[in-house]
């Protein structure tokens, strides 16, 4: 029953799973066993946000509530694995523990490390949001129409008791 380094996804209580990663860690190097358990990961992707009129790159999961372990699949490393505080247990079918194919382990390991192109903006059309740079600072506006492809945003802004549609650079505007 000894299946020789392969990747497995692991259950965690969701928002835990950091926590579930660094336990398994410590427990693997605590009871000397890296030949066994090789790798643990929590499967993220890198975002864009814009938020405050500032670009961010975050780390966002991936799969919230799980995280991917690499091992070598025996009675002991198993034990140990659904022994560690904030592991509920692998994703398996039945009893034994079900390996994730090589090309999944691939995509989302070639994912983790792509530099983000798409930009996630904190707000959506119709809320309300503050100029933060430009001739308009500091007026407040709803959001008409978002560009993700040009990096600007279509805002109502009531000018001279007219509403009137300003466009703006995504890191010009910020959710109230």
């Amino acid at each position: 029953m000894v299946d020789k380094n392969k990747w497995y996804l692991l259950y965690t209580s969701s928002g835990a799973e950091e926590r579930a990663r660094r336990n398994l860690e410590q427990r693997v190097k605590y009871m000397d066993a890296g030949d066994k358990i090789f790798r643990v990961v929590l499967p993220s992707a890198k975002e864009i946000e814009i938020k405050n009129g500032k670009r961010h790159i975050m780390d966002r999961k991936a799969f919230p509530g799980y995280i991917m372990v690499q091992m070598a699949l025996d009675e002991q490393s198993i034990e140990m694995v659904r022994a560690t505080p904030g592991v509920a247990g692998f994703v398996s079918r039945g009893s034994q523990p079900v390996p994730l194919s090589d090309k999944e382990v691939s995509t989302i390991l070639q994912r983790m490390e792509e530099v983000p192109t798409e930009v996630k903006v904190t707000f959506k059309k119709g809320e309300s949001i503050r100029v933060v740079s430009g001739p308009f600072v500091d007026f407040i506006g709803k959001v008409d129409e978002i560009n993700l492809d040009k990096g600007k945003v279509t805002v109502l802004l009531s000018l001279f008791g007219r509403e009137t549609s300003v466009e703006l650079d995504l890191s010009g505007a910020e959710k109230i």
